[in-house]
């Protein structure tokens, strides 16, 4: 383990912070009501009701918890204005201060207000132990749990990038039940063409055109192949961009002449015209 590396962006970020301080506030209140290893119990007289030894050892629990929250406040302004995140041995030693902080504070508390019998150094050195646990088991699960969703976003992006790339080769068309039945090379690829509950997919092949009846939706190969140079130019059609040579304004709309073996006119109609001009680069103006 190298303690000189910076520690992961995930562990001073805002939102992991808030859920460091609510999860171990909560597992403190379990920890230390249901186990009792601070002797809570003893804390109050004997007429106290459970209920009653419930309330007041919460409030001095989460009293203590402050000492986590002013130190995570801390933390996330030192790594917020510095260029460098913290070092990972620097990261473990702001969590023992964090625990022997926590660890004086109730021991003082114990001394001075619940007039426990024991020396202090005893009280500290028990307090110091039941603390550890109390921080180091939530620390530890939203450590693991960090770790696993900073990795599962990265393994999406990867694989998100991995699909983005393939796209621009080829192109895969699955049907309304998600079963892939056709993968067209995209320099092939023309158009889809939309009919009732069937997509005709054309492309070429030996320099003639070809075509395959798919039992899908353009809405839903729209969804499926977003990041691909396929885009919605009309109700009923989609376009292979990358064959787009021709963009040509007629009387009654938008036409697209597409680089095929014979002419192919594809119509554009007004709800996806912004569309079209976006994917050639250019402003309706």
């Amino acid at each position: 383990m190298d303690f000189n590396q910076k520690i992961p962006d995930y562990l001073v970020e805002k939102r992991n912070i808030v859920r460091l301080i609510l999860l171990t506030a909560f597992f403190a209140l379990i920890f230390i009501n249901i186990y009792s290893p601070f002797g809570v119990k003893t804390w109050f007289n004997e007429n106290i009701s459970q209920i009653q030894l419930l309330f007041y050892s919460s409030m001095i629990i989460l009293t203590g918890v402050l000492v986590l929250v002013v130190s995570r406040i801390i933390m996330y302004q030192v790594c917020k204005r510095r260029i460098n995140k913290i070092t990972l041995g620097q990261y473990l030693i702001w969590i023992g201060a964090e625990v022997i902080s926590m660890s004086m504070f109730y021991a003082l508390y114990e001394q001075a207000f619940l007039h426990d019998q024991r020396t202090f150094q005893d009280a500290l050195k028990i307090s110091v132990e039941n603390t550890a646990l109390v921080l180091l088991i939530p620390y530890s699960m939203l450590w693991l749990y960090f770790s696993w969703i900073d990795r599962s976003r990265q393994l999406k992006e990867l694989w998100g990038s991995e699909i983005t790339h393939n796209l621009k080769e080829m192109i895969p068309f699955r049907d309304e039940k998600g079963v892939m039945r056709i993968s067209v090379k995209t320099a092939d690829l023309l158009y889809l063409q939309a009919a009732d509950n069937y997509v005709t997919i054309v492309y070429t092949t030996q320099q003639k055109q070809a075509k395959y009846m798919l039992r899908s939706s353009l809405k839903l190969i729209e969804s499926d192949l977003k990041g691909s140079p396929l885009i919605r130019c009309h109700r009923s059609y989609m376009v292979n961009f990358e064959k787009v040579k021709i963009i040509r304004r007629e009387s009654d709309g938008l036409r697209l002449e597409l680089e095929a073996p014979t002419l192919l006119e594809i119509p554009v109609s007004k709800t996806y015209m912004n569309e079209v001009f976006k994917a050639f680069g250019h402003n309706l103006e």
